[in-house]
Parts: C-alpha cells; sequence; structure tokens
C-alpha cells in the first residue's frame, strides 16, 4: 500500500516536472549497507522506544515488548511517506527550498549529535515491582500503542526528514523511490532489532544493569554519527 501511494505521487511528479518516462531507481548495495549500518547502530542506542520494549518486554512478557517494538518500527512507514511526498514537491517547485531543507536537516541532526554526546548516556530501564498494577493491555493493544506513539511524534518526523536524503545518490535518479527503499529498509531493521529486545528483554536488561558503560559507549556513538552525517549534509554541494 505504501509503495502503491509513493508510486503515484512518483509519477504526478515527474508528469508535472515534464519528465514522462517511469523508472524504478533501486538501492546500490553499498548504499543499502551504509544505510543499514547507520540505522542499526541508531537503533540499538538508548532512546525512548527501545528503553520501552525492554520494560514491557521485563514486566509483561515476551510477546507484549515484541508487540509494541513492532509497533514502533511500523509507526516508521508514516514518515518515510511524509519524507517521499515532501522532498519530492520541494525537489520540483524550487531548488532552493530544498537546499534549505538539506541544510536546516544538516543542522538539526549535528544539534541531535552534541545533545546526546553533552548527555550522561546509559540506559536505565524501569521495571514495576508488579506487574499487575498497571492495566493489563493485550498484543494487539501494545502494537497499536507503539504504532501511534510513533506515528505522532515530531522528533521522529524532524528525523527522517534529515536522515533519508544522507543515503540518497541525487545523481541516480528516481529520489521518492530511493527514499521509499530506505524508508522501509529503516522500518525492517527496527522491527527485527526491536523483536530481539522484546523477547531477550529480560537477559538484556541484567546486561545493561551489570555494564552500564556498554549503553553510554552506543549513545557515545550515535552522538558522533548523527554530528558526522549532519556536516556532510551542510558542506555537500
Amino acid at each position: 500500500m505504501l509503495f502503491e501511494l509513493i508510486f503515484v505521487v512518483h509519477t504526478r511528479l515527474k508528469v508535472k516536472s515534464g519528465f514522462h518516462r517511469i523508472s524504478v531507481t533501486m538501492l546500490t548495495l553499498d548504499q543499502l549497507l551504509a544505510f543499514l549500518l547507520a540505522a542499526s547502530l541508531i537503533t540499538l542506542s538508548p532512546g525512548p522506544d527501545n528503553l520501552m520494549v525492554l520494560s514491557l518486554g521485563m514486566s509483561r512478557g515476551r510477546k507484549q515488548g515484541m508487540a509494541f517494538g513492532l509497533g514502533c518500527a511500523l509507526g516508521c512507514l508514516s514518515h518515510t511517506l511524509l519524507a517521499v511526498v515532501g522532498v519530492s514537491s520541494l525537489l520540483v517547485a524550487s531548488p532552493v527550498a530544498f537546499a534549505a531543507l538539506r541544510i536546516g536537516g544538516g543542522a538539526y541532526l549535528f544539534w541531535l549529535g552534541v545533545q546526546v554526546l553533552r548527555s550522561r548516556g546509559g540506559a536505565t530501564v524501569t521495571v514495576p515491582t508488579h506487574a499487575s498494577d498497571a492495566p493489563d493491555q493485550s498484543a494487539i493493544q501494545l502494537l497499536w500503542r507503539g504504532v501511534f506513539a510513533n506515528a505522532i511524534n515530531p522528533k521522529v518526523m524532524l528525523f527522517f526528514l534529515a536522515f533519508l536524503p544522507q543515503f540518497v545518490a541525487a545523481d541516480r535518479g528516481d529520489v521518492p523511490w530511493q527514499l521509499a527503499q530506505l524508508g522501509v529498509a529503516f522500518t525492517v531493521q527496527a522491527a527485527l532489532l526491536f523483536g530481539v529486545l522484546g523477547y531477550f528483554a529480560g537477559t538484556v536488561g541484567r546486561w545493561f544493569a551489570r555494564w552500564p558503560r556498554v549503553a553510554q559507549w552506543f549513545d557515545r556513538l550515535a552522538g558522533v554519527i548523527f554530528c558526522g552525517l549532519g556536516l556532510r549534509l551542510i558542506i555537500q554541494p
């Protein structure tokens, strides 16, 4: 459904801009591997989503933790669609506006990196003493809760607008399709990693508690990635 909608938008944009040839540019292996490496490190960096997955997995069980993680991952598809439509529209409407988006996105990523590097880092997983103290929710309810929480998060939307274009090869054309593939790839890797976190929540939670510096280093690594990608986006022609 997402690809069908993006295909329609992509086709209309190409017709409006005077291009009638419909083509599909697939990501290269180098593009995909570089993107997945950065995306997986960012996904594993301690944050609200993966810590919530760990907390639910430890307090409610594997199924609930994995369901919430899958919901968070699926919520990324809405941001992918917005990124595809927004960036594509700017490409057609105004190269100056697209350049402003590029520079603004780079500045936002760099600011995120600085904030992460300045923070104390580490992961704190809060587990309720009595799981029954909180309202019981089914796996389906938690899945939709994860989708909704991610889909309405403006910070995630800004992140996608800034992060995805980093790995687009503009000289190969079909920017909307490249963005769509990157967004789906991010969703898939997030679903897999969140699923693993939810399934092994107890083990991972105890691991973080025993070696808190590991979580801090994940945080620092994510900060360096944000800063590097932000600078690259700002200074690239």
